[in-house]
């Protein structure tokens, strides 16, 4: 599976975040997930959230490992102003 079409997958069941996929092997993907669902979630929470729209392909094995991180859209601004070109 490429990053974009799990990138698809997740847009289609988590509707109300922006979601950035990146990973090149197919297998293994970095998860990226904005949203303001996450300003009243704890952190197990927030995984169960996003690992709502995973749990058929990694249990079909489409998809073998992820890292998840998540942040409100505020939270998001924050970070990017932090990142170096």
């Amino acid at each position: 599976m490429q990053a974009s079409e799990l990138q698809n997958i997740l847009e289609s069941k988590l509707t109300d975040c922006d979601v950035i996929v990146q990973g090149d092997d197919g297998r293994h993907f970095e998860i990226i997930v904005i949203g303001e669902v996450f300003a009243s979630l704890n952190p197990v929470k927030k995984q169960q959230y996003v690992y709502s729209g995973l749990n058929e392909l990694i249990a079909s094995g489409d998809v073998h490992a992820v890292q998840i991180r998540t942040f409100t859209t505020e939270q998001w601004k924050d970070a990017e102003q932090l990142r170096v070109g």
